[in-house]
């Protein structure tokens, strides 16, 4: 059985995981297409995409389940070529768990620690430190159908920890809780990480997930990474269509670039809408584009006088109030394209009485807006 190998000059400081130019087709289809980047030592790094994006074949790769076809995958600067899956210094949580339902839950997370020859007082001292990390103080005795979800993935989480792996993979861990419990778990997830100090590697389809527990996060399309940045930077700073309109909210608009201005574009939209953005793509005048808008950088008023000053003022009626349940109203207006648009609005102010059918007028800052080719 091979055993991993240093990679060829690779420093003491090199990175948990380096992806290098890393393929997998299964036939005309490229599941992970050339794919390159390094996750830093001790971080939180999330892949997020939608569903056959390749962020699975990309996370099984990682574990040595399936085999790159080119590239190659280091570990902790040791290449992982010919490594099979239990000689990695890696551990896999998986949606369901794989947690052994005759087994206690001392005995699940002790289970590795077994098979490495790690028994008696050594492992029990383990297992209890583990335990007491994950939240799980005493419970070493308990039956897994006595646990609720969120404790069961802890337990989870407690199993592949105490082995001590350079890197933790999570393959969408939170996606069968209910959403209570999911929005409590981000929050534990994060602090157990930081607590711990393990390299997570962590891939969803959910970007509040992303966003909350992330250091970094890679939005994935098609079997490459459209970006890779802070969640902040992919939030307020998005390099392509897919980006802008995959994380967090927005309002989309389809139309034609009719002008330029300096760093600023007008969009025409069918209806004969006219809307500016300065934060723009590879786009020329004369190309079809989609321009979007957060609903939070959208000011509204029952009149042009209550926007800012000096900026654009369209008008459209109140279709739908919505309570979200937080914060923020969610107002869904229409304008006379008959194209709904999103505006988050706060609970208290000048504009909580707002109704159905009333006519307000809104704008927004071209700095706010984001505008690519189609």
């Amino acid at each position: 059985m091979a055993v991993p190998t240093p990679a060829a000059g690779s420093p003491a400081t090199a990175p948990d995981l380096d992806i290098r130019s890393v393929r997998k087709r299964y036939g005309a289809f490229a599941a992970v297409d050339d794919l390159s980047f390094q996750v830093r030592r001790g971080s939180f790094f999330s892949i997020l995409g939608p569903s056959g994006c390749g962020k699975t074949t990309l996370l099984r790769m990682v574990a040595g389940f399936i085999a790159p076809d080119d590239g190659d995958i280091v570990i902790k600067g040791a290449s992982m070529r010919g490594v099979a899956p239990n000689r990695r210094p890696v551990n896999m949580v998986f949606q369901h768990l794989a947690l052994f339902p005759m087994m206690s839950v001392g005995e699940n997370i002790a289970y590795g620690l077994e098979r490495r020859g790690v028994k008696g007082a050594s492992a029990k001292a383990k297992v209890t430190d583990m335990l007491q990390r994950v939240g799980l103080p005493g419970s070493e005795g308990k039956r897994i159908d006595q646990l609720s979800g969120g404790q069961k993935q802890r337990v989870a989480i407690a199993r592949s920890l105490v082995l001590e792996p350079a890197l933790l993979l999570l393959d969408e861990p939170l996606g069968a809780l209910d959403l209570k419990l999911r929005e409590h778990m981000k929050v534990e997830l994060k602090q157990l990480q930081a607590e711990v100090g393990t390299t997570f590697v962590y891939i969803t389809h959910d970007q509040s997930e992303a966003l909350v527990m992330s250091d970094q996060v890679a939005v994935m399309n098609h079997g490459r990474f459209e970006q890779l940045g802070t969640p902040q930077q992919l939030y307020y700073q998005p390099q392509t269509a897919f980006v802008a309109g995959f994380v967090g909210n927005n309002n989309r608009f389809e139309g034609t670039i009719e002008s330029r201005n300096g760093e600023q574009v007008l969009l025409r939209t069918a209806s004969g809408l006219g809307l500016w953005s300065q934060r723009v793509g590879a786009v020329d005048v004369g190309q079809t584009a989609t321009l979007f808008i957060r609903p939070e950088a959208i000011e509204i008023g029952r009149s042009p006088r209550e926007l800012p000053a000096g900026e654009p003022a369209w008008s459209a009626s109140v279709q739908s109030v919505l309570f979200d349940g937080g914060n923020s109203t969610v107002l869904v207006l229409e304008d006379k394209s008959q194209t709904p648009l999103h505006i988050a609005l706060p609970l208290t102010g000048r504009l909580a009485d707002l109704q159905t059918g009333e006519t307000v007028h809104f704008g927004y800052q071209p700095s706010q807006a984001w505008c690519f080719s189609a």
